[in-house]
């Protein structure tokens, strides 16, 4: 089916982002959070961001608020029974996910497609919600979800080579570029890549080898990487990461995935993360 309107859950930094890009594509969005508070900050967001692409001539103020007018906000996930796809962009938890797709499973019409923006869980768990398991796949932008060229598109178990096709059809829509990830493993193709990177980075730290700081001046210039691990980790979220990093060692019942004993001591003094908005380098 043709695209029209899609359906947001989620108004933080991903599904605000995400927001953003689908309205800038012409899409009418339906951005739906559980509070009122939570949807302001996601619109403040892409205001600020907007505003920047403002001031930079990127594109005129009449360009933006046609933009920002193709978003429509709501607290009432009955609301997205409107939308043509829905694109899930809630906390990594798998319960909080797997709860909201069977309430979206409920809501709308039979042959929506339901995506999830997970960067690591499975998808073939998550689709286990709903009775539309070959309508469910992965779509996984990059933070910031509106300059981030890349999107995994993720098979679940019984995911359908039409559903597939149709995401890659969409995913070009947004000016970006699909890859597809065939198999529903842990952490993807990018996060089974670089996880095991952020952890060596880590332990170099705890055994005293060197500073974050020239550890990200080496790989950003030895590798020609855009940020380091450690900038990379602080502006991501390093809650994040820790959660991933555990759940990748549980499902592979391999330890090579495991955060690092040092990790484990900042989440646990609450020194970095969530709850302190901290990352390594406030650490120091």
């Amino acid at each position: 089916m043709a695209i029209q309107t899609v359906g947001i859950v989620g108004a933080g930094s991903m599904g605000s982002g995400i927001a953003n890009l689908a309205a800038s594509a012409g899409y009418q969005v339906i951005l739906r959070d559980v509070e009122e508070q939570f949807i302001e900050s996601g619109l403040s967001r892409i205001d600020k961001f907007m505003s920047k692409s403002v001031e930079k001539e990127k594109i005129t103020v009449d360009e933006k608020q046609k933009v920002i007018g193709r978003i429509k906000t709501t607290t009432d996930i009955e609301d997205l029974k409107y939308a043509d796809i829905v694109i899930e962009a809630i906390i990594e938890d798998m319960d909080a996910k797997k709860s909201v797709f069977a309430e979206l499973d409920r809501v709308i019409s039979e042959n929506v497609i339901l995506v999830t923006n997970t960067s690591s869980l499975s998808i073939t768990e998550i689709a286990n919600a709903t009775a539309r398991t070959d309508r469910v796949a992965g779509m996984h932008f990059f933070n910031p979800a509106q300059l981030m060229k890349l999107v995994e598109i993720v098979r679940g178990y019984n995911t359908s080579d039409t559903t597939v096709e149709e995401l890659q059809g969409f995913a070009k829509s947004l000016s970006k570029e699909p890859v597809v990830v065939n198999k529903d493993v842990p952490g993807f193709i990018v996060n089974r890549i670089m996880v095991p990177q952020f952890i060596e980075a880590i332990k170099l730290v705890e055994e005293g080898v060197a500073s974050p700081e020239d550890i990200d001046k080496a790989v950003t210039l030895g590798l020609n990487y855009p940020m380091g691990p450690f900038t990379l980790q602080d502006y991501a979220g390093v809650d994040i990461g820790y959660y991933v990093m555990e759940y990748m060692a549980d499902e592979f019942n391999d330890t090579r995935f495991a955060p690092p004993m040092l990790m484990k001591q900042m989440m646990r003094a609450g020194r970095i993360g969530k709850k302190s908005g901290a990352g390594f380098y406030d650490y120091e």
